[in-house]
């Protein structure tokens, strides 16, 4: 099994990320967002969290992430979020590689969901409806050759 063991960060260095300006990591965000997921995910009904507002945490690192779907995929938005997610790098990576479920961590309180929590719901059932060989397509070819060995692992 692949360990996805992530060196600790130094809280110094997560303090002092936390407080850089959230644009420069939504933009990079939305951009590698709709390169890798708008595709699969117009597979499915997105229409329910369009307009929407975003924000992730990732707490071990300071990274602070805003954002929207619109019509056309992912932006940068920074109006006070609907729904704010919040883990370790660690378990974001877990629930990407699909190696976690996020009920598994929600309940242990290694994800935390702070605003509309139907709206939570919503994105959980459709991320889970995302095909992960329809995402890996849209990888470049390194990429999606570490993602299918990711998989493969778990």
């Amino acid at each position: 099994m692949l360990n996805l063991t992530l060196p600790a960060f130094p809280p110094l260095v997560a303090s002092l990320i936390g407080r850089l300006p959230e644009a420069p990591p939504s933009l990079a965000f939305s951009m590698i967002a709709n390169l890798v997921l708008w595709p699969a995910m117009k597979e499915l009904d997105w229409q329910p969290l369009i307009g929407r507002r975003y924000a992730i945490r990732v707490k071990d690192i300071g990274i602070n992430l805003r954002l929207t779907l619109t019509a056309r995929g992912f932006s940068f938005d920074s109006g006070k979020p609907n729904i704010t997610f919040i883990a370790t790098a660690r378990d974001f990576l877990l629930l990407l590689s699909r190696r976690e479920d996020p009920d598994t961590l929600f309940f242990s309180r290694r994800l935390v969901s702070e605003g509309d929590t139907e709206l939570g719901l919503t994105v959980k059932n459709l991320l889970d409806a995302l095909d992960p060989d329809a995402v890996i397509r849209g990888l470049p070819t390194p990429l999606a050759g570490a993602a299918k060995r990711i998989l493969m692992a778990s």
